[in-house]
């Protein structure tokens, strides 16, 4: 694949990671199966911590949420007052927490979650984050050209920071500017992308956005920003249409720095 000139008057990069940083095997084959394995006993260590109760108290909402949209729901309840029967309630709270990943839910209480158990696992040594290899030399090219480069992922930010905090070229995170996820708005949804362009202080055309998910591609555009869908191995296959539509990159490297 030959290289892809990005604008030049672009200031920032911001990046997706399953797909894009980190191969989609990590999170698929490590950190999903990490949760499903080790939720039940995680909720039932720190289910009188603070921090676990508003993570209770989230997915609460998201379920109330989800049945005033009429969403379907395997679980209709979550409710942490109930004392005298703890594992009913976390039984409630596993059920709802599989549906949701079993559904590819993105939900920011899931996302929450998740990220809260990751670093424990990430800290114990028990999981390291993936990164492509491509990645970090180029972000530092990037960097020494004037670039800020941001992270846009559906998992929390302190699950971003954990995976790169931890990586397996050990802590990176000193190679971002600053970090998005779901609380700032949906990936799909192009009102997200204008909240981020003003958050960082530019224009949206002012951003590059690389993602291997075409949606997000899509509604990266429709807020004008610059768009490189990046081809991974694991990755969604791309329509024909999809394929002569964006400039398209299989490593970072590809990428090229105009002006």
């Amino acid at each position: 694949m030959a290289t892809v000139s990005i604008p030049a008057c672009t200031s920032a990069l911001l990046l997706d990671i399953e797909g894009t940083t980190t191969p989609i095997t990590f999170v698929k084959d490590i950190l999903f199966p990490y949760i499903r394995e080790h939720l039940e006993d995680y909720l039932s260590s720190h289910w009188e911590e603070d921090e676990c109760k508003q993570d209770v108290h989230l997915l609460k909402k998201q379920i109330e949420e989800d049945m005033k949209q009429n969403r379907a729901c395997r679980v209709h309840t979550v409710d942490q007052t109930v004392h005298t029967d703890e594992e009913k309630a976390i039984k409630e709270v596993v059920d709802n927490v599989l549906w949701q990943m079993a559904a590819d839910r993105k939900s920011t209480a899931l996302k929450q979650l998740q990220g809260h158990m990751w670093r424990a696992a990430y800290t114990s040594g028990r999981i390291k984050g993936e990164i492509y290899q491509d990645v970090t030399p180029s972000i530092k090219i990037w960097r020494a050209k004037g670039l800020k480069v941001y992270i846009y992922s559906s998992g929390s930010i302190e699950a971003q920071k954990l995976l790169f905090g931890y990586s397996d070229e050990g802590d990176v995170l000193d190679l971002f500017d600053g970090h998005f996820d779901t609380t700032i708005g949906a990936k799909i949804d192009a009102k997200s992308y204008e909240r981020i362009a003003e958050r960082i202080g530019c224009q949206p055309e002012e951003i590059t956005f690389l993602t291997d998910v075409t949606r997000e591609a899509k509604a990266a555009e429709e807020a004008g920003v610059n768009v490189v869908v990046v081809v991974r191995p694991g990755n969604m296959e791309l329509t024909d249409e999809e394929r002569a539509h964006y400039n398209l990159i299989t490593s970072f490297s590809q990428l090229e720095l105009t002006g």
